[in-house]
């Protein structure tokens, strides 16, 4: 091992890399990926990662799933999966695992912690496939922590919110080795459509990118909405006649109705998306990039934490901006 890559791993997660070096027997199948010869590992079955999962269950895959409140598991385990009792524990009856959690720091715990994560458990060969929004410099040590141990690991974050996960419809941003995400690709198209992005942490570079597009476009639909409402005209027929023009946008077909319902149920929560801004910001701050859209809609959500609302989902922005101007959106 690399001296300086060494240094760079806690000395309980090396010594538990070359123990099971040496005790690994088996490895994932050179055979195309199919329900017959590949075990599914899943860590996180929140909103998105409940029906991602669901679609391979539903394709034939025997998978195994591990959440820290088991009740949301529960759906998943009526559909035929086996519940783990760590990460750990899931990863060692697993050729390939995926997680999607909440934060960096659970990223860590989950998949790299050297008593309970699961590459402690994973033999060699299998793969780990983080699609949690998380720091790219994260996704690149968990790449070096998986080479050393004769795994692969690849970062695949997810856009599309709860009806593209639940539709299988999400788009897809990998980052890692390219063969690799190529040969997950029967397990991907279940849930999506995958992009190659480049190497390690590349898929969360784009994952991100996504999501300042995202967090601006949202800020302009609120605003739009305020200004047709302020200026008396019907608020639903506004959203009409912009979604077949050039305002046209997915946040307008997943979410236009959704704030006119006042239906703010999370497909993706604030809590999260504030996390993601602020990692899109420090990535910012290290590239000496100035975004002030970015820094805009950071506050703005922030401001949303701040009333109490961070369990609400990323269509709450409306709130906001009707306080900042003492109005009420409604329908006429």
């Amino acid at each position: 091992m690399p001296l300086l890559l060494r240094r760079s791993l806690s000395p309980s997660l090396i010594s538990s890399i070359f123990l099971r070096r040496s005790m690994a027997s088996s490895s994932i199948s050179t055979d195309p990926i199919t329900p017959s010869n590949t075990r599914i590992g899943w860590i996180g079955t929140g909103v998105m990662g409940r029906s991602m999962c669901g679609h391979l269950i539903k394709a034939g895959y025997t998978v195994t799933v591990f959440n820290r409140t088991i009740s949301k598991a529960q759906t998943l385990i009526d559909m035929g999966a086996n519940l783990a009792e760590s990460p750990n524990s899931l990863a060692s009856q697993s050729d390939v695992v995926f997680s999607i959690v909440g934060y960096p720091s659970d990223v860590r715990h989950v998949l790299l912690d050297p008593n309970s994560g699961a590459l402690s458990g994973l033999r060699t060969g299998g793969v780990l496939v983080d699609m949690t929004t998380s720091e790219p410099s994260l996704a690149e040590e968990i790449a070096k922590a998986a080479s050393f141990t004769k795994c692969f690991s690849i970062d695949a974050p997810v856009s599309g919110g709860d009806l593209g996960a639940k539709n299988g419809k999400l788009a897809i941003f990998a980052g890692g080795d390219e063969t690799t995400v190529k040969r997950l690709d029967p397990l991907f198209s279940l849930m999506g459509k995958v992009n190659y992005m480049g190497t390690s942490g590349k898929g969360q570079f784009a994952k991100l990118a996504n999501q300042i597009t995202i967090a601006s476009t949202m800020l302009g639909l609120v605003e739009g909405l305020i200004y047709a409402y302020k200026a008396g005209l019907d608020v639903k027929k506004f959203l009409e006649a912009i979604s077949s023009g050039a305002a046209g946008s997915k946040s307008i077909d997943l979410y236009g109705d959704r704030i006119l319902k006042r239906d703010l149920d999370p497909g993706f929560y604030v809590n999260h998306f504030v996390k993601d801004l602020g990692i899109c910001l420090k990535e910012c701050e290290r590239m000496g990039l100035a975004l002030p859209g970015l820094a805009l809609a950071q506050q703005l959500y922030l401001s949303l934490k701040a009333h109490g609302e961070g369990h609400l989902g990323t269509q709450a922005l409306i709130l906001s901006l009707e306080r900042l101007n003492n109005v009420s959106v409604q329908p006429l």
